[in-house]
């Protein structure tokens, strides 16, 4: 199904909608601040395991990041981090990037790479971090798989294409076609290791 939700003020009712999907184990396709984003509960398994098969990949092997409303839910989810680079992430969330930071021992075992780290975004986008407020907790944040070049930025479109293998597609309008700028922060000092739509000054 689609669901429009305005981009600036989201309806309090479909946000409910969305919310009761994911605590249930369903799998979203919803706006970022970047491209359109596949995304589920943390919390669930199996909805990570389907958008790894959406995805055709292997979970043991797939990168993948989440999303916090803000910066309160990296302690939960990280090791501790020194003061620079808590300032250095302040001065760029919310916006287009994906930090790689060292896992802790609460992450999902399926979002935690070899090295033991995990991909975080906080993005510049009410719809998705209204939804993680109420949930209480980060949801999976994956890129959509797209054919072309071009990642899909129509909801219609992306409802022909995938509404067979979600539940719900949220029409948060036009989407964007650069993925987040991902920067290594185990690294001293950080390393950009993919250009995208945010910038390092």
């Amino acid at each position: 199904m689609i669901l429009e939700i305005h981009p600036k003020n989201p309806d309090e009712r479909k946000i409910k909608q969305v919310l009761e999907c994911l605590r249930k184990g369903g799998v979203i396709i919803y706006p970022t601040d970047t491209i359109y984003g596949l995304g589920c509960s943390i919390e669930h398994p199996e909805a990570i395991n389907r958008i790894c098969q959406i995805k055709h990949i292997h979970p043991e092997k797939a990168l993948l990041s989440f999303i916090c409303s803000d910066l309160s839910n990296l302690s939960e989810y990280t090791k501790s981090i020194d003061t620079p680079i808590y300032r250095f992430l302040k001065q760029h969330l919310p916006g287009a990037f994906t930090f790689i930071l060292p896992a802790s021992k609460k992450t999902p075992k399926l979002l935690r790479t070899k090295k033991e780290t995990v991909g975080i975004r906080v993005p510049d986008n009410e719809i998705c971090r209204t939804i993680i407020k109420e949930l209480g907790h980060p949801i999976l944040s994956t890129s959509l798989p797209y054919d072309d070049e071009i990642p899909y930025t129509d909801a219609e479109e992306m409802h022909e294409k995938f509404g067979h293998l979600v539940d719900i597609v949220i029409d948060g309008g036009p989407g964007g076609v650069v993925a987040s700028t991902i920067v290594d922060c185990t690294k001293n000092p950080p390393e950009v290791i993919r250009e995208g739509l945010g910038v390092i000054e």
